[in-house]
């Protein structure tokens, strides 16, 4: 009979140990802190439910990543949640049915059947926040605003931020007229920047068009990008210019707020294509091959629920944000160590103690003040004159 490794986790699933799952925590309850000072309300979402909800809207491009099951009692398929923001649309749109702007946010571990790259997690834990209501380039400029500070308060080094508008290229594509097929292609080679194959695709359209489409791929870089693109798509339909002044106005608003922060455009990376309407936007810091957090405008993803509404969020890895951050988390050695003792007057020190958010370990049976330390005890409690006492720690 071979023998099995019981310990072994699958590629990609790990588990926290202290003290790290302490700075996890401990970070978890900062950001949703700085997410209710911005009047974000904090939402739980189920870890698994039917297939047809998860897979909705914003939700269709995760179909490859989501882990599948048949519930016992229904026969439908369910999946486990890959990505909790379609489940928040679900709860703004279904469940909540406010009038008015709606601000969400959430943190819970997300399972990847396909890790984003060979070297992610595929057990992340995903912190977000979404805003409802609002069409407005304000909303956009609010949850980017919140994704820096949440950036600045996990200090995260050397970060720039990545902004473009999926309404450019796909307010082109409407224009020429490209089918299902032929729009997918040149979007394909828009992302790799295959110049040759742009050519190609864009050959047989009209001049004007055609040159415009082939600029989206050259359109990168600083500020500049927008003036150039202003220029180079004087041409292009009312849609464009909506989005490009849109895209304005929150790099106006961005260099404001944040005058440090470097500030990249690329006019042709439309990331989250199949289901961003507006500003699309990621978070990158060097040496990490991907994006640490990205979000972008989604409108109308909640009318698969019943309720067609504007949408913008963002989401990141909080494990990702503890590992490059450098937050600051108490993680000193601080505790008070208890005897192996049924004493009354102990307990109700002890009791005490706790009660006054002291961190309390009692001994167990054969335990003694040399394993005080390990258990992250600096002080110990000892009986002096009738009366249990802290004192500290010998070394």
């Amino acid at each position: 009979m071979a023998t099995v490794d019981r310990w072994l986790l699958p590629d990609g699933i790990e588990e926290v140990l202290p003290p790290e799952a302490a700075r996890i925590e401990a970070a978890r309850r900062q950001v949703l802190d700085l997410f209710q000072r911005w009047g974000y309300e904090f939402v739980v979402t189920p870890h698994i439910e039917y297939l047809e909800s998860l897979l909705t809207g914003a939700g269709q491009d995760l179909d490859l990543r989501t882990f599948k099951v048949t519930d016992p009692l229904s026969g439908r398929q369910m999946g486990f949640r890959a990505d909790i923001t379609p489940q928040v649309a679900r709860i703004d749109a279904h469940t909540m049915r406010r009038e008015g702007p709606s601000r969400l946010c959430y943190a819970g571990s997300v399972l990847h059947a396909q890790p984003r790259a060979l070297t992610t997690s595929r057990s992340p834990i995903q912190l977000g926040a979404e805003l409802y209501g609002d069409a407005s380039p304000a909303s956009d400029i609010e949850v980017i605003s919140l994704l820096v500070e949440t950036l600045e308060l996990a200090a995260v080094p050397d970060v720039h931020m990545d902004l473009g508008h999926v309404g450019i290229y796909r307010g082109l594509a409407r224009a020429a007229g490209l089918s299902g097929e032929a729009e997918q292609q040149l979007f394909d080679a828009l992302q790799r920047k295959a110049m040759d194959e742009i050519e190609s695709l864009t050959a047989a359209l009209p001049a004007g068009l055609g040159s415009m489409l082939r600029s989206l791929a050259e359109l990168c870089g600083g500020r500049e990008v927008l003036d150039l693109a202003q220029a180079v798509l004087v041409e292009a339909p009312d849609a464009v210019h909506a989005a490009l002044d849109e895209l304005v106005a929150i790099a106006d608003a961005l260099e404001l707020r944040y005058p440090e922060l470097p500030l990249y455009f690329d006019l042709g990376e439309l990331r989250g294509y199949n289901y961003h309407t507006g500003v699309v936007f990621a978070a990158f810091v060097p040496g990490e091959g991907g994006a640490i957090a990205q979000g972008g405008r989604y409108d109308d993803t909640g009318a698969v629920f019943g309720r067609a509404r504007p949408a913008t969020g963002f989401s990141t890895d909080l494990k990702t944000l503890v590992t490059l951050g450098d937050m600051r988390v108490d993680e000193a050695l601080s505790g008070v160590w208890a005897p192996d003792n049924h004493d009354l007057y102990l307990w109700q020190a002890v009791r005490r103690l706790r009660g006054e958010g002291e961190r309390v370990v009692q001994a167990l049976p054969g335990q003694s003040e040399a394993d005080a330390r390990e258990a992250g005890c600096d002080r110990l409690l000892t009986l002096r004159d009738g009366r249990w006492q802290v004192a500290p720690l010998a070394s």
